[in-house]
């Protein structure tokens, strides 16, 4: 019987080892891999979504048990816009988008000894901006498949590099693959094309290799396909990687973090397209949602973040979001649009999400971080406005009146929730700091007792015990713990810290983050989740001084999303769009540290305050290359006994350097230089 238990116990700990064991593992290029030598867990499916200015591609590939991988390719073309199909219902033209599915039954094929070697088994993958399938050789012959978007142009990328591991000379033919697909669009005639470009026959030396690219793109009337040039399309990813690399760059102890936050970025900044009527604009991706800009995603979530990166194409595409929706300010008492999809031309106005309030807060905090007047003088009627709207739309408790929240109804939300709320409280906040800085000192008044009465709107009108704990009720017939309570947090209102942090990390909170509601005398199969809340929930956690509990959190987070079963960016949700990797989630990701643990604000256009939180188990935390103000600045924290010690370093110049306690509030002028 004894040793009955004792196998058990032990058949236990592999189960559960195993279950604990990472897929992927972090490689010193920067770049992840998964050995699939040693791995058992299969069969197993993933995706990935790569950008470049005038494609998209997400990547599904499915490995079987025996190491055979099939891939799937689901290539997008943002700027060409479809008709819709006579049974399609009439919101598919909001997603009528030319695209194409590829599989491998389109590929080129190689010849050897009167035989075909086709590509199946793979003995790794690697992901570092693009995505490698390294094959097992066969009769001496590896092929590594390298998968990327172009940057500029209408095409991606599928580059097979053919190696001789042998100790013979190969001798190979190739069969390339050619393909063509008419369809007649909005702005004329749009072909698919797929193709390979290689040499028909290829003698390969022992250890040498050959290279060719498959294209995967589309044209438009007259275009040529001669324009595919994979050299310029990796040269010009590999521009765009360095960049991330080298900009805003996060160093601590945790190699993890360290490597999401760069992954981050590069989600984050790649989803960047081509309008015609915007501009450059960024958009969510995720097979949905492109040249097309809306009032969370670009404005409140990614738009704030780009002038700390200084990514060029990222500051401009923030810069014509706030002009557009500057731009379409109602004439009338009505809210505004919501999104503007399709380049523009469909503006989303049938529901009030509470975007007045996303508005303010991301505008008005975009604004300052920009460090430019002139922009922010421009941007002022959109933050007014705004700011105005919400006022003159409260009930009669003081709270914010809004149709729904950012989820758009998928869950109730009452008639005034706390998310429209909270955001109109930081909204006031920054606009107060902006209206000192412009000169505007009758509008800060004002703005700092609106955000004054706001603030006792939030912690009187929302305040509830649900489930034990003394946090907020979403709204007022609100009976269930929901995932937005972490947002008083973010806006630094802490009367319900303790209570709010208990139910987010202790009753909300699974593997996947931030449940959306919890309802626990309901046994339901599927539980809903969207990354976007748990990220929120991390920076206030932090932003508020619970360190330690949140990088807890943080930390076994982290490790599932780049290293777990579907990596290696943060998603969107489950189980609507199957957690796809939406691209403003990843700007998310990065102002956790930012905003979160440095307790990064802008106070005006040269000043910044900051409250920096160290987990006990670092001894530093450095984040340099960053663009505030559009001045180069590095900041870096060191532990100093029982005090951090802060330095702060600006095109070059010290400009403070300090102890203070963990979560002690600094004010740092950068200044004029």
């Amino acid at each position: 019987m004894k040793s009955i238990v004792l196998s058990f116990l032990l058949l236990l700990s592999i189960l559960c080892t195993s279950q604990e064991k990472d897929y992927w593992t972090i490689n010193p290029d920067q770049s992840i891999s998964w050995n699939l030598l040693e791995e058992d867990r299969l069969p197993h499916e993933e995706n990935i979504e790569m950008s470049g200015k005038k494609v998209s591609a997400i990547i599904y590939y499915a490995i079987n048990k025996d190491k055979e991988v099939s891939i799937k390719r689901d290539v997008i073309f943002p700027q060409l816009r479809i008709y819709n199909k006579f049974w399609e219902p009439d919101w598919k033209k909001y997603r009528a988008y030319f695209r194409r599915t590829i599989t491998d039954e389109q590929a080129p094929s190689i010849h050897l000894d009167h035989k075909i070697l086709k590509p199946t088994k793979v003995d790794s993958i690697s992901i570092h901006g693009q995505l490698q399938f390294y094959h097992t050789p066969m009769n001496g012959l590896q092929v590594i498949r390298t998968l990327y978007p172009s940057m500029e142009d209408r095409f991606m990328v599928e580059e097979w590099t053919l190696t001789n591991v042998g100790n013979s000379t190969l001798s190979l033919e190739i069969a390339n693959v050619t393909s063509s697909q008419n369809e007649r669009g909005y702005q004329g005639m749009y072909t698919a094309e797929v193709y390979s470009a290689s040499e028909n026959r290829v003698s390969l030396s022992p250890k040498q290799s050959y290279t060719f690219p498959v294209y995967y793109g589309a044209t438009l009337n007259e275009e040529k396909k001669e324009v595919f040039d994979y050299k310029k399309a990796k040269s010009e990813r590999q521009d765009f990687l360095n960049k991330m690399a080298d900009r805003l760059v996060l160093r601590t102890p945790d190699p993890v973090i360290n490597q999401l936050f760069y992954f981050s970025k590069i989600r984050a900044s790649e989803s960047i397209f081509e309008s015609s009527k915007m501009g450059l604009v960024h958009s969510p991706g995720g097979g949905n949602y492109y040249l097309g800009i809306w009032a969370n995603d670009q404005v409140e979530y990614s738009g704030p973040f780009f002038p700390y990166l200084g990514y060029e194409n990222g500051t401009e595409a923030a810069y014509n979001t706030y002009k557009w929706f500057l731009k379409n300010i109602p004439e009338e008492d009505t809210h505004i649009p919501y999104a503007f999809e399709v380049d523009g031309n469909f503006p989303m106005t049938h529901l009030d999400r509470g975007d007045a309030s996303m508005i303010a807060y991301g505008t008005s905090h975009y604004a300052l971080a920009s460090g430019n007047k002139e922009i922010a003088e421009e941007l002022w009627p959109l933050i007014s406005w705004s700011l105005n709207y919400c006022h003159q739309h409260r009930n009669t408790a003081g709270a914010v009146i809004s149709e729904s929240d950012e989820m758009e109804g998928r869950i109730e939300t009452g008639t005034a929730n706390l998310s429209t709320s909270s955001l109109y409280y930081g909204g006031l906040k920054y606009a107060a700091l902006l209206a000192l800085s412009l000169g505007k000192n009758q509008d800060a008044t004002l703005y700092t007792e609106r955000s004054h009465e706001m603030k006792k709107v939030i912690n009187t009108y929302f305040a509830s015990n649900i489930e034990g704990v003394d946090t907020y009720k979403y709204f007022e017939e609100n009976k269930h713990l929901r995932h937005w309570i972490c947002l008083p947090l973010c806006m630094d209102i802490t009367e319900r810290k303790e209570g709010t942090l208990d139910a987010l990390f202790d009753k909300l909170w699974t593997e996947n983050g931030v449940l959306v509601e919890l309802r626990p005398k309901e046994k339901e199969e599927v539980q809903m989740f969207w990354d976007r809340a748990t990220l929120y929930a991390l920076r206030g956690a932090f932003k508020v001084g619970a360190t330690d509990r949140s990088f807890q959190k943080l930390k076994v987070y982290s490790k599932k999303r780049l290293l777990g079963d579907h990596v290696p960016y943060v998603v969107e949700a489950y189980p609507e769009n199957n957690m796809k990797h939406l691209s403003a989630e990843s700007a998310l990701y990065c102002r956790i540290f930012t905003e979160g643990m440095l307790g990064m604000e802008p106070v005006d256009f040269n000043r910044l305050k900051l409250k920096p939180s160290l987990p006990t188990h670092w001894d530093y935390l450095e984040l340099k290359d960053i663009q505030l103000f559009g001045k180069n600045t590095d900041i870096s924290v060191e532990r100093d006994g029982s005090q951090l010690l802060l330095q702060v370093v600006s095109n070059g110049k010290k400009v403070y350097k300090g102890n203070l306690n963990n979560n002690e509030a600094v004010f740092v002028d950068l200044g004029a230089h």
